[in-house]
Parts: structure tokens; C-alpha cells; sequence
């Protein structure tokens, strides 16, 4: 495969240098990407550059995932951002075997092909640096009016995008730059890639291999992804859709690929998928014959979810979201893990009632109307069971009156109860 070429009509192409494609054409080539480690996890806004490594790797090259951990030393240099915060070695450690672990799924880090990914983490070799090497070794190749040149120091420096520079941000192009020569030298890596907003900092570091060595190194670019509406792409109320699954469940995840608009799906299907393009434009015409069936969205989240996770968890959040939709059935309640039924019902009013309240049992009206507000009499609750408006795990219920005991309980702590279509009320046994 033409790694250009399969970029292009996925529509991950913003810039690139001239002779990049005939680089990657002439032999296998060694490219990097940089991700910043100050989490233990990915969340969605990496997965352009992680698809880009994937792509790469399956088109015969080499991918280098450099973690960042010398810039996550310095945090955000601007003091903007509450996500960049300064780390130590044993965090940044932490947080580099973490992200090891879910690249993974992405990446073939233990092949013994010639092409098997790597990581590298910039921390091993900037920490030796002293300040007099670096503004010797690569201060000196690099002009100020070259790194002036820059679109991003423009703007900072005209008052366009915040209020001044510091000499750590105004440095930093020379920093990366410096990433770029160390894996240049001693893995032979002669592409970066990026998010197009770091062409400025990749091309200094393209400059600087010229300077420096005369060697030749490429630059290429990804768009920045945006949504349809105008909204910050991976960004949820809660905050950022992480890959793991103890900060995003599998559930949410999948929630989150279901619910993009038409227009994004059809621009997300490209891009985070491995899809063919015969394929796709075959999914694209079939969802404008029925928009209403979303089929897009239904692949986009299946691909996704089975690929950063499992197909089972997949299996898992397909039958998860048919519980608010009334097609669920009491055993597809108590199959799901606890963090997935939360992930439903989450914001669904809750009441708490101690254990030995139900352990030897107790009538379903006590329950409902005196030890929780969900109905506010007993007549009140006799009269919509009697009109079949209750349920208790999706079973409809008859005799308001019935027991409840500790075998009817979700994940041995909650009782679902439902009035109504769709009026949902949750108890939970402490």
C-alpha cells in the first residue's frame, strides 16, 4: 500500500514537504509521532496520530512513538493549561508503560519484523543536556529569524493569541527539533508527524538535521479535527473520552461514536477506521438511502469500540443500549458489569436503604413509598400497578405487595425500578 496515497482519501493530509512521498516510496522508512504523558491514558484526540503510526506500520514502515516526558518536565509553558501539569520520572515512568499498553492494541511493538514498533521517551537523553550543550550544539544552527518565521510565535508575539511569549515557549520549536535529530541519528528515523498545528515545530526540526548534519528529513501534517457544529472534537460535559475503561467505560465509549452527527460520521469513519475505501463509499450511499437508520454511526461505533477495546465489550454496550429503549430483558441486567449499568442510568434519581432493611424482605409498597420517595402513597403505587406501569428489572409487576428480598438485586446492590415508559428509579443496598 501507498502509505500517501491511503492517507489522502482518508482525508488525513494537511501538509508535507516535497519528496516526502517519494522518500516513503524509495524504501522503508523510520517516522515518529510525539504524545504527551501526563496521563496514563489516551483519550480520542490522540487516535489521529495513533492511526497515522497504524497505517504506516501497515504499509511496510516504521513507527516510533516518542513519549514526551523532558516536555512534560516543563508542563505547559504557557501556564494555560490545567491538563499539562508538571511531572516527576516515577509519574512520567508510570504513565509511559500505561500508554505502551494501549498503543498496543494499535501497534506491533513485538514483532521481529525489521519494521516492529518503538517507543522512546525524550526524558532519557534531554536530562543529561545542560543548558551551555544545547544552546552550543543546537542553539547555535538555528536563527532567530527563522524561529520569528513561525505562524505560532507571530501571533503570540503581536498580542493575536494571548499576551506575550516566554523564552521556554519561544524555545520550545528547538526542543522538539532536538527530538527530532537525536531519533534522526540513532534510529535513523527521517519523518515527523503531526497535528497541523506543530508544522512550525517540525520543520525547525527538519532544518536543523540540514544545518547540523546535512542530512534530509520530512514533515507531514493531519488536519486538526473539528465537529460539524463547532464543538472541540473528544470533548464530553464530563471532559475528555478517555481509552481506558475506568475513566470512559466501553459503554460510554460506544455511546459517544453512536451519537456523532451524520456529517462527522462520514468524515470519522474515514479516519478512525481501517475500512477500506470501496467500503466506505458503499456505508456512506447506504446511509443516505435511510439517515434514520444511522448505519454509519452503528459501524463507526462497532470499529471503534471492538478495536480499542473487545468485541465482547461491544456485545456488551449494543445490549446495554437497548435497556432504555424497552428491548432489554431482566437477564441482560444482571449479565452487565456494575460500571456499565451506572453508565446507563447514570443521573437517574437514587435512593439509598441499608441491607438489613431487605434482607429478610420487605413489601414492594414499603419499599417504593416509605423507605424511597419513588412513589409518594401507597394508593398512589397500587393503583399504577394495578394499570401494569411498574416494573422491577424490566418484569412487569402485579401484586404491589410482593417481597422484596437480596435475590432480586442487581449486582447484589440495586433494585431498577421503572414507572411508566420511561421513569426510572434506582435503590441501592449499602
Amino acid at each position: 500500500m501507498n502509505f500517501v496515497q491511503e492517507l489522502q482519501w482518508r482525508g488525513m493530509i494537511h501538509d508535507m514537504m516535497p519528496g516526502t512521498e517519494e522518500q516513503l516510496q524509495k524504501e522503508m522508512t523510520t517516522a515518529y509521532v510525539g504524545i504527551d504523558p501526563t496521563a496514563d491514558s489516551l483519550h480520542i484526540g490522540h487516535l489521529v496520530s495513533v492511526m497515522m503510526l497504524k497505517h504506516l506500520q501497515r504499509c511496510g514502515h516504521k513507527p516510533v512513538v516518542l513519549v514526551g516526558g523532558a516536555t512534560g518536565m516543563i508542563g505547559d509553558p504557557s501556564g494555560k493549561s490545567q491538563e499539562r501539569n508538571l511531572l516527576d520520572e516515577k509519574t512520567l515512568r508510570h504513565n509511559q508503560e500505561c500508554l505502551k499498553s494501549q498503543l498496543s492494541r494499535f501497534l506491533d511493538f513485538d514483532s521481529s519484523e525489521p519494521n516492529a514498533a518503538v517507543m522512546v521517551n525524550n526524558y532519557d537523553w534531554m536530562k543529561e543536556f545542560s543548558f551551555l550543550d544545547f544552546i552550543r550544539d543546537i542553539g547555535k544552527h538555528i536563527t532567530v529569524n527563522y524561529m520569528m518565521s513561525k505562524d505560532s510565535v507571530k501571533k503570540r508575539i503581536s498580542g493575536e493569541a494571548g499576551a506575550g511569549l516566554s523564552f521556554t515557549e519561544f524555545t520550545y520549536q528547538l526542543v522538539q527539533g532536538t527530538d527530532f535529530l537525536h531519533l534522526y541519528q540513532a534510529n535513523g528515523c527521517k519523518l515527523q508527524m503531526g497535528g497541523s498545528d506543530q508544522w512550525g515545530n517540525i520543520t525547525t526540526g527538519t532544518e536543523l538535521i540540514r544545518r547540523k548534519l546535512g542530512g534530509e528529513a520530512f514533515a507531514l501534517t493531519c488536519p486538526l479535527i473539528t465537529k460539524a457544529d463547532g464543538g472541540k472534537f473528544g470533548k464530553t460535559e464530563e471532559g475528555n473520552v478517555w481509552l481506558d475503561r475506568n475513566l470512559t467505560s466501553p459503554y460510554k465509549f460506544y455511546q459517544f461514536w453512536l451519537n456523532t452527527s451524520d456529517e462527522d460520521a462520514e468524515k470519522y469513519i474515514k479516519i478512525f477506521t481501517l475500512l477500506t475505501q470501496q467500503t466506505v463509499e458503499q456505508l456512506v450511499a447506504e446511509h443516505q438511502q435511510a439517515p434514520h437508520e444511522r448505519k454509519l454511526q452503528k459501524v463507526l461505533a462497532k470499529e471503534l469500540t471492538t478495536m480499542v477495546h473487545t468485541e465482547e465489550d461491544y456485545n456488551t454496550a449494543v445490549e446495554a443500549s437497548q435497556i432504555l429503549f424497552g428491548k432489554s430483558t431482566s437477564d441482560i441486567l444482571h449479565r452487565i458489569d456494575e460500571n456499565t449499568f451506572l453508565s446507563v442510568f447514570e443521573g437517574v434519581p437514587l435512593f439509598n436503604i441499608s441491607r438489613e432493611i431487605i434482607t429478610s424482605g420487605i413489601p414492594f409498597s414499603e419499599l417504593a413509598a416509605e423507605k424511597s420517595d419513588i412513589f409518594p402513597s401507597k394508593g398512589d403505587l397500587r393503583r399504577t400497578v394495578k394499570g401494569g406501569g411498574v416494573s422491577i428489572n424490566k418484569e412487569k409487576i402485579e401484586d404491589s405487595d410482593m417481597v422484596i428480598d437480596a435475590t432480586r438485586l442487581i449486582n447484589d446492590k440495586y433494585l431498577l425500578v421503572q414507572k411508566g415508559k420511561k421513569n426510572y428509579f434506582l435503590i441501592k443496598v449499602d
